[in-house]
Protein backbone atom coordinates (compact mmCIF):
# COMPACT_ATOMS: atom_id res chain seq x y z
CA UNK A 1 0.00 0.00 0.00
CA UNK A 2 2.83 2.22 1.02
CA UNK A 3 4.87 1.83 -2.59
CA UNK A 4 1.20 2.28 -4.11
CA UNK A 5 0.92 5.68 -2.45
CA UNK A 6 4.47 6.43 -3.75
CA UNK A 7 4.26 5.58 -7.62
CA UNK A 8 0.89 6.73 -8.03
CA UNK A 9 -0.66 10.32 -8.03
CA UNK A 10 -4.23 11.24 -9.18
CA UNK A 11 -4.85 14.53 -10.59
CA UNK A 12 -4.57 16.13 -14.16
CA UNK A 13 -2.02 18.13 -13.69
CA UNK A 14 0.38 15.36 -12.34
CA UNK A 15 -0.63 12.59 -15.07
CA UNK A 16 -0.87 15.40 -17.89
CA UNK A 17 1.33 13.63 -20.61
CA UNK A 18 -0.75 10.16 -20.60
CA UNK A 19 -4.09 12.24 -20.32
CA UNK A 20 -3.24 14.07 -23.67
CA UNK A 21 -2.25 10.98 -25.35
CA UNK A 22 -6.06 9.69 -24.43
CA UNK A 23 -7.49 12.66 -25.46
CA UNK A 24 -5.89 12.08 -28.89
CA UNK A 25 -7.08 8.41 -28.70
CA UNK A 26 -10.23 9.74 -28.27
CA UNK A 27 -10.22 12.26 -31.39
CA UNK A 28 -9.70 8.72 -33.44
CA UNK A 29 -12.60 7.02 -32.33
CA UNK A 30 -15.13 10.35 -32.82
CA UNK A 31 -13.12 10.56 -36.36
CA UNK A 32 -15.17 6.82 -36.63
CA UNK A 33 -18.05 7.99 -36.51
CA UNK A 34 -17.60 11.48 -37.96
CA UNK A 35 -17.29 9.20 -41.57
CA UNK A 36 -20.88 8.80 -41.26
CA UNK A 37 -22.74 11.73 -40.61
CA UNK A 38 -23.12 13.67 -44.00
CA UNK A 39 -22.96 11.43 -46.18
CA UNK A 40 -24.84 8.20 -45.03
CA UNK A 41 -28.48 8.86 -46.35
CA UNK A 42 -27.09 9.98 -49.79
CA UNK A 43 -25.19 7.05 -49.93
CA UNK A 44 -28.12 5.00 -49.20
CA UNK A 45 -30.09 6.17 -52.11
CA UNK A 46 -27.27 6.56 -54.58
CA UNK A 47 -25.37 3.23 -54.31
CA UNK A 48 -28.42 1.35 -53.02
CA UNK A 49 -32.07 2.95 -54.19
CA UNK A 50 -33.20 2.99 -50.01
CA UNK A 51 -35.37 6.20 -49.93
CA UNK A 52 -37.59 4.97 -46.98
CA UNK A 53 -36.84 6.82 -43.79
CA UNK A 54 -37.24 3.66 -41.43
CA UNK A 55 -34.92 1.90 -43.52
CA UNK A 56 -32.35 4.41 -43.93
CA UNK A 57 -32.14 4.59 -40.40
CA UNK A 58 -31.89 0.80 -39.83
CA UNK A 59 -27.93 1.50 -39.45
CA UNK A 60 -28.36 3.85 -36.25
CA UNK A 61 -30.57 0.89 -34.97
CA UNK A 62 -27.64 -1.38 -35.93
CA UNK A 63 -24.89 0.70 -34.25
CA UNK A 64 -26.72 2.30 -31.06
CA UNK A 65 -27.90 -1.51 -29.96
CA UNK A 66 -24.31 -3.31 -30.88
CA UNK A 67 -22.36 0.12 -28.56
CA UNK A 68 -24.82 -0.04 -26.29
CA UNK A 69 -24.50 -3.87 -25.60
CA UNK A 70 -20.78 -3.08 -25.74
CA UNK A 71 -20.72 -0.07 -23.39
CA UNK A 72 -22.48 -2.83 -20.88
CA UNK A 73 -19.77 -5.21 -20.99
CA UNK A 74 -16.98 -2.56 -21.43
CA UNK A 75 -17.96 -1.24 -17.70
CA UNK A 76 -18.33 -4.82 -16.38
CA UNK A 77 -14.72 -6.78 -18.00
CA UNK A 78 -12.59 -3.20 -17.36
CA UNK A 79 -11.21 -4.32 -13.64
CA UNK A 80 -10.81 -8.03 -14.98
CA UNK A 81 -9.43 -7.13 -18.48
CA UNK A 82 -7.72 -3.77 -18.22
CA UNK A 83 -8.65 -0.70 -19.77
CA UNK A 84 -6.33 -0.69 -22.28
CA UNK A 85 -6.50 -4.10 -23.83
CA UNK A 86 -10.14 -3.39 -24.14
CA UNK A 87 -9.37 0.11 -26.21
CA UNK A 88 -6.95 -2.19 -28.31
CA UNK A 89 -9.46 -4.95 -29.15
CA UNK A 90 -11.99 -1.83 -30.19
CA UNK A 91 -9.67 -0.37 -32.63
CA UNK A 92 -8.91 -4.08 -34.14
CA UNK A 93 -12.16 -4.10 -34.48
CA UNK A 94 -12.22 -0.51 -36.48
CA UNK A 95 -9.99 -1.75 -39.10
CA UNK A 96 -11.83 -3.58 -41.48
CA UNK A 97 -15.49 -1.12 -41.67
CA UNK A 98 -13.97 1.60 -44.08
CA UNK A 99 -13.27 -1.27 -46.21
CA UNK A 100 -16.53 -3.20 -45.53
CA UNK A 101 -17.89 0.40 -46.36
CA UNK A 102 -16.13 0.86 -49.88
CA UNK A 103 -16.96 -2.61 -51.07
CA UNK A 104 -20.65 -3.02 -50.05
CA UNK A 105 -22.74 -4.60 -52.36
CA UNK A 106 -25.79 -4.38 -50.25
CA UNK A 107 -27.35 -2.33 -47.51
CA UNK A 108 -27.04 -5.55 -45.11
CA UNK A 109 -23.00 -4.70 -45.18
CA UNK A 110 -23.70 -1.10 -44.54
CA UNK A 111 -25.76 -2.72 -41.50
CA UNK A 112 -22.80 -4.97 -40.37
CA UNK A 113 -20.26 -2.25 -40.33
CA UNK A 114 -22.63 -0.07 -38.27
CA UNK A 115 -22.27 -3.01 -35.60
CA UNK A 116 -18.88 -3.35 -36.11
CA UNK A 117 -18.42 0.56 -35.16
CA UNK A 118 -20.85 0.18 -32.75
CA UNK A 119 -18.23 -2.46 -30.72
CA UNK A 120 -15.55 -0.47 -31.72
CA UNK A 121 -17.30 2.81 -30.19
CA UNK A 122 -18.44 1.26 -26.87
CA UNK A 123 -15.07 -0.59 -26.53
CA UNK A 124 -13.27 2.20 -26.95
CA UNK A 125 -14.56 5.26 -26.22
CA UNK A 126 -15.93 3.58 -22.71
CA UNK A 127 -12.38 2.68 -22.32
CA UNK A 128 -10.68 6.29 -22.50
CA UNK A 129 -13.18 8.15 -20.29
CA UNK A 130 -12.70 5.35 -17.19
CA UNK A 131 -9.16 5.67 -18.05
CA UNK A 132 -9.28 9.45 -17.67
CA UNK A 133 -11.72 9.64 -14.55
CA UNK A 134 -8.82 7.30 -12.72
CA UNK A 135 -6.18 9.34 -13.56
CA UNK A 136 -7.71 12.93 -12.71
CA UNK A 137 -9.44 11.95 -9.44
CA UNK A 138 -12.72 13.81 -8.03
CA UNK A 139 -11.16 17.57 -8.28
CA UNK A 140 -11.14 18.19 -11.90
CA UNK A 141 -13.47 15.02 -12.95
CA UNK A 142 -16.17 17.39 -15.14
CA UNK A 143 -13.10 19.06 -16.40
CA UNK A 144 -11.39 15.85 -17.40
CA UNK A 145 -14.92 14.81 -19.37
CA UNK A 146 -15.09 18.14 -21.55
CA UNK A 147 -11.77 17.75 -22.45
CA UNK A 148 -12.41 13.74 -23.44
CA UNK A 149 -15.93 14.61 -24.99
CA UNK A 150 -14.32 17.70 -26.41
CA UNK A 151 -12.00 15.72 -28.67
CA UNK A 152 -14.34 12.78 -29.78
CA UNK A 153 -17.33 15.45 -30.94
CA UNK A 154 -15.04 17.62 -32.49
CA UNK A 155 -13.46 15.23 -34.72
CA UNK A 156 -17.23 13.43 -35.23
CA UNK A 157 -17.75 17.32 -36.68
CA UNK A 158 -14.62 17.89 -38.43
CA UNK A 159 -14.86 14.19 -40.41
CA UNK A 160 -18.32 15.20 -40.84
CA UNK A 161 -17.37 18.16 -42.94
CA UNK A 162 -14.57 16.52 -44.51
CA UNK A 163 -16.93 13.56 -45.62
CA UNK A 164 -18.81 15.96 -46.43
CA UNK A 165 -16.61 18.39 -48.69
CA UNK A 166 -15.31 15.40 -50.43
CA UNK A 167 -18.23 13.42 -51.13
CA UNK A 168 -19.47 16.59 -53.15
CA UNK A 169 -16.27 17.03 -55.17
CA UNK A 170 -15.39 13.29 -56.07
CA UNK A 171 -18.57 11.16 -55.16
CA UNK A 172 -20.04 9.46 -51.70
CA UNK A 173 -17.60 6.14 -52.37
CA UNK A 174 -15.01 5.48 -52.06
CA UNK A 175 -12.96 8.24 -50.95
CA UNK A 176 -14.69 9.89 -47.65
CA UNK A 177 -13.71 6.42 -46.77
CA UNK A 178 -10.04 6.44 -47.36
CA UNK A 179 -10.00 8.83 -44.14
CA UNK A 180 -11.66 6.04 -42.03
CA UNK A 181 -8.29 3.50 -43.14
CA UNK A 182 -5.75 5.95 -41.70
CA UNK A 183 -7.36 6.87 -38.77
CA UNK A 184 -8.06 3.21 -37.68
CA UNK A 185 -4.39 2.09 -38.02
CA UNK A 186 -3.31 5.41 -36.40
CA UNK A 187 -5.56 5.03 -33.72
CA UNK A 188 -4.10 1.30 -32.89
CA UNK A 189 -0.58 1.88 -33.43
CA UNK A 190 -0.95 4.78 -30.83
CA UNK A 191 -2.69 2.68 -28.29
CA UNK A 192 -0.70 -0.46 -28.42
CA UNK A 193 2.64 2.00 -28.22
CA UNK A 194 1.63 5.02 -25.83
CA UNK A 195 -1.30 4.56 -23.59
CA UNK A 196 -0.94 2.39 -19.91
CA UNK A 197 -3.26 1.06 -18.08
CA UNK A 198 -5.17 2.93 -14.97
CA UNK A 199 -6.10 0.39 -12.37
CA UNK A 200 -3.19 1.11 -10.20
CA UNK A 201 -5.31 4.66 -9.96
CA UNK A 202 -8.04 3.23 -9.04
CA UNK A 203 -6.77 1.09 -6.17
CA UNK A 204 -5.13 4.30 -4.91
CA UNK A 205 -8.22 6.10 -4.82
CA UNK A 206 -9.62 3.01 -3.37
CA UNK A 207 -7.98 3.33 -0.49
CA UNK A 208 -9.51 6.65 0.94
CA UNK A 209 -13.12 6.31 -0.33
CA UNK A 210 -15.72 6.69 2.02
CA UNK A 211 -18.85 6.12 -0.49
CA UNK A 212 -21.46 3.78 -0.46
CA UNK A 213 -21.13 0.77 -2.40
CA UNK A 214 -24.20 0.25 -4.61
CA UNK A 215 -26.13 -3.17 -3.75
CA UNK A 216 -26.98 -4.23 -7.53
CA UNK A 217 -25.40 -1.91 -9.68
CA UNK A 218 -27.48 -2.29 -12.78
CA UNK A 219 -30.65 -1.90 -11.00
CA UNK A 220 -29.32 1.21 -8.99
CA UNK A 221 -28.03 3.37 -12.24
CA UNK A 222 -30.97 2.74 -13.81
CA UNK A 223 -34.03 2.92 -11.22
CA UNK A 224 -33.08 2.97 -7.59
CA UNK A 225 -30.82 5.69 -7.33
CA UNK A 226 -32.26 9.46 -8.03
CA UNK A 227 -29.37 10.74 -9.32
CA UNK A 228 -27.85 7.78 -11.70
CA UNK A 229 -31.40 7.31 -12.64
CA UNK A 230 -32.82 10.82 -13.42
CA UNK A 231 -29.34 11.15 -15.35
CA UNK A 232 -29.44 7.99 -16.84
CA UNK A 233 -32.92 8.64 -18.52
CA UNK A 234 -31.57 12.01 -19.73
CA UNK A 235 -28.53 10.38 -21.57
CA UNK A 236 -30.92 7.55 -22.77
CA UNK A 237 -32.79 11.14 -24.29
CA UNK A 238 -29.97 12.86 -25.42
CA UNK A 239 -28.98 10.24 -27.70
CA UNK A 240 -32.26 9.46 -28.53
CA UNK A 241 -32.41 13.34 -30.37
CA UNK A 242 -29.13 12.80 -31.82
CA UNK A 243 -30.22 9.61 -33.46
CA UNK A 244 -32.77 11.24 -35.33
CA UNK A 245 -30.43 14.26 -36.37
CA UNK A 246 -27.87 12.11 -37.72
CA UNK A 247 -30.79 10.47 -39.70
CA UNK A 248 -33.19 13.01 -40.87
CA UNK A 249 -31.30 16.16 -40.65
CA UNK A 250 -29.74 15.38 -44.18
CA UNK A 251 -32.80 13.93 -45.58
CA UNK A 252 -34.41 16.97 -44.74
CA UNK A 253 -31.60 19.24 -45.86
CA UNK A 254 -31.72 16.99 -48.90
CA UNK A 255 -35.51 18.20 -49.26
CA UNK A 256 -34.58 21.39 -49.02
CA UNK A 257 -32.13 20.89 -52.28
CA UNK A 258 -28.79 21.98 -50.46
CA UNK A 259 -25.96 20.17 -52.00
CA UNK A 260 -23.34 17.61 -49.77
CA UNK A 261 -21.18 20.54 -49.21
CA UNK A 262 -23.69 22.56 -47.58
CA UNK A 263 -24.95 19.88 -45.40
CA UNK A 264 -21.80 18.97 -44.62
CA UNK A 265 -21.77 22.19 -42.82
CA UNK A 266 -24.78 22.35 -41.05
CA UNK A 267 -24.19 18.78 -40.11
CA UNK A 268 -21.11 19.96 -38.75
CA UNK A 269 -21.46 22.82 -36.62
CA UNK A 270 -23.44 20.90 -34.26
CA UNK A 271 -20.82 18.18 -33.20
CA UNK A 272 -18.40 20.92 -33.35
CA UNK A 273 -19.99 23.63 -30.79
CA UNK A 274 -20.62 20.51 -28.75
CA UNK A 275 -17.17 19.12 -28.83
CA UNK A 276 -15.50 22.74 -28.00
CA UNK A 277 -18.53 24.10 -25.34
CA UNK A 278 -17.34 20.95 -23.65
CA UNK A 279 -14.17 22.54 -22.92
CA UNK A 280 -16.20 25.14 -20.39
CA UNK A 281 -19.13 23.46 -19.57
CA UNK A 282 -17.06 20.35 -18.29
CA UNK A 283 -15.15 22.70 -15.81
CA UNK A 284 -18.54 24.21 -15.12
CA UNK A 285 -19.36 20.90 -13.75
CA UNK A 286 -17.00 20.83 -11.23
CA UNK A 287 -18.38 24.18 -9.85
CA UNK A 288 -21.83 25.10 -10.54
CA UNK A 289 -24.63 22.54 -10.17
CA UNK A 290 -24.84 19.41 -11.98
CA UNK A 291 -28.73 19.52 -11.64
CA UNK A 292 -29.15 23.19 -13.24
CA UNK A 293 -27.12 22.24 -15.97
CA UNK A 294 -28.28 19.10 -17.08
CA UNK A 295 -32.39 20.69 -16.67
CA UNK A 296 -31.21 23.63 -19.25
CA UNK A 297 -28.69 21.67 -21.39
CA UNK A 298 -31.74 19.46 -22.05
CA UNK A 299 -34.23 22.03 -22.00
CA UNK A 300 -32.42 23.87 -24.81
CA UNK A 301 -32.22 20.56 -26.62
CA UNK A 302 -35.89 19.96 -27.06
CA UNK A 303 -37.14 23.97 -27.86
CA UNK A 304 -34.18 24.21 -30.35
CA UNK A 305 -35.33 20.87 -31.80
CA UNK A 306 -38.99 22.00 -32.03
CA UNK A 307 -37.54 25.04 -34.31
CA UNK A 308 -36.28 22.24 -37.39
CA UNK A 309 -38.99 21.92 -39.20
CA UNK A 310 -39.98 25.84 -39.14
CA UNK A 311 -37.38 26.76 -41.56
CA UNK A 312 -35.57 26.21 -44.31
CA UNK A 313 -33.29 29.08 -44.14
CA UNK A 314 -29.52 28.43 -44.40
CA UNK A 315 -28.31 30.77 -41.65
CA UNK A 316 -31.34 29.80 -39.59
CA UNK A 317 -30.44 26.00 -39.78
CA UNK A 318 -26.63 26.56 -38.80
CA UNK A 319 -28.00 28.48 -35.88
CA UNK A 320 -29.69 25.86 -34.86
CA UNK A 321 -27.05 22.95 -35.23
CA UNK A 322 -24.74 25.74 -32.95
CA UNK A 323 -27.80 25.91 -29.97
CA UNK A 324 -28.67 22.25 -30.05
CA UNK A 325 -24.71 21.70 -29.70
CA UNK A 326 -24.62 24.07 -27.09
CA UNK A 327 -27.20 22.26 -25.45
CA UNK A 328 -25.40 18.76 -25.52
CA UNK A 329 -22.45 20.69 -24.45
CA UNK A 330 -24.01 21.49 -21.00
CA UNK A 331 -24.94 18.02 -20.24
CA UNK A 332 -22.46 16.03 -22.21
CA UNK A 333 -19.58 16.00 -19.75
CA UNK A 334 -22.13 16.56 -16.76
CA UNK A 335 -23.74 13.00 -17.40
CA UNK A 336 -20.42 11.59 -16.79
CA UNK A 337 -19.02 13.47 -14.31
CA UNK A 338 -22.46 13.23 -12.09
CA UNK A 339 -22.01 9.48 -12.48
CA UNK A 340 -18.34 9.23 -11.37
CA UNK A 341 -19.34 10.89 -8.63
CA UNK A 342 -22.23 9.07 -7.30
CA UNK A 343 -20.52 5.64 -7.35
CA UNK A 344 -17.37 4.47 -5.69
CA UNK A 345 -14.10 3.79 -7.65
CA UNK A 346 -14.33 0.30 -7.73
CA UNK A 347 -17.67 0.43 -9.24
CA UNK A 348 -17.20 3.12 -11.26
CA UNK A 349 -16.62 1.68 -14.60
CA UNK A 350 -20.00 -0.87 -13.93
CA UNK A 351 -22.06 1.95 -13.31
CA UNK A 352 -20.90 4.12 -16.18
CA UNK A 353 -21.43 0.98 -18.62
CA UNK A 354 -24.82 0.90 -17.31
CA UNK A 355 -25.19 4.38 -17.64
CA UNK A 356 -24.04 3.96 -21.29
CA UNK A 357 -25.97 1.61 -22.24
CA UNK A 358 -29.19 3.12 -21.49
CA UNK A 359 -27.79 6.40 -23.19
CA UNK A 360 -26.63 4.64 -26.18
CA UNK A 361 -29.75 2.50 -26.86
CA UNK A 362 -31.06 5.88 -27.45
CA UNK A 363 -29.54 5.92 -31.01
CA UNK A 364 -31.77 3.07 -31.87
CA UNK A 365 -34.70 3.76 -30.15
CA UNK A 366 -34.76 7.51 -31.60
CA UNK A 367 -33.85 5.98 -35.00
CA UNK A 368 -36.78 3.34 -34.35
CA UNK A 369 -38.93 6.21 -33.33
CA UNK A 370 -38.35 9.01 -35.85
CA UNK A 371 -38.00 6.83 -38.64
CA UNK A 372 -41.35 5.10 -38.45
CA UNK A 373 -43.16 8.41 -37.26
CA UNK A 374 -41.48 9.94 -40.25
CA UNK A 375 -42.74 7.24 -42.58
CA UNK A 376 -46.31 7.63 -41.37
CA UNK A 377 -46.81 10.78 -40.37
CA UNK A 378 -44.20 12.99 -42.05
CA UNK A 379 -40.75 13.95 -41.24
CA UNK A 380 -42.09 17.53 -39.52
CA UNK A 381 -43.80 15.52 -36.95
CA UNK A 382 -40.76 12.90 -36.02
CA UNK A 383 -39.16 15.85 -35.57
CA UNK A 384 -41.49 17.42 -32.91
CA UNK A 385 -42.12 14.47 -31.37
CA UNK A 386 -38.37 13.91 -30.57
CA UNK A 387 -38.23 17.65 -29.25
CA UNK A 388 -41.25 17.35 -26.86
CA UNK A 389 -39.53 14.02 -25.44
CA UNK A 390 -36.44 16.10 -24.89
CA UNK A 391 -38.01 18.72 -23.18
CA UNK A 392 -40.19 16.16 -20.97
CA UNK A 393 -36.73 14.58 -20.05
CA UNK A 394 -35.65 18.32 -18.64
CA UNK A 395 -38.77 17.94 -16.35
CA UNK A 396 -37.37 14.57 -15.04
CA UNK A 397 -33.88 15.86 -14.12
CA UNK A 398 -35.77 18.97 -12.57
CA UNK A 399 -38.56 16.73 -10.08
CA UNK A 400 -36.44 13.71 -9.61
CA UNK A 401 -32.53 14.49 -9.21
CA UNK A 402 -31.46 15.79 -5.73
CA UNK A 403 -29.98 19.07 -5.16
CA UNK A 404 -27.62 18.34 -1.89
CA UNK A 405 -24.47 17.52 -3.61
CA UNK A 406 -24.12 15.16 -0.26
CA UNK A 407 -27.08 13.37 -1.36
CA UNK A 408 -25.23 13.39 -5.06
CA UNK A 409 -22.38 11.20 -3.46
CA UNK A 410 -24.69 8.72 -1.05
CA UNK A 411 -27.73 8.89 -1.82
CA UNK A 412 -29.13 5.14 -3.04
Amino acid sequence: MNNLNKTVTLGLKENWKQFTILVIVNAFVGGMVGLERTIIPKFAELEFGIELNSAILSFIVAFGVSKAVTNYFTGKLANRFGRKNLLILGWIIALPIPFILINATSWNWVIFANLLLGINQGLAWSSTVVMKIDLVGEKDRGFAMGLNEFSGYFAVGILAFLTGFIAERYGVTPYPFYLGIVISIVGLLTSILFVRDTMAFVKKETISDTSNKLDNIFISTTFKNKTLSAVTQAGLVNNLNDGMIWGLLPIVLLAYNFNTESIGIIAAVYPTVWGFGQLITGKMSDIYSKKKMLFWGMLLQGITILFIPFTSDFVLLVLISALLGLGTALVYPTFLSAIAGATSPGQRAESIGVFRLWRDLGYAIGAIISGITADVFGIKYAVLLIGVITVISSIVIKIRMPSDPKQIVVSS
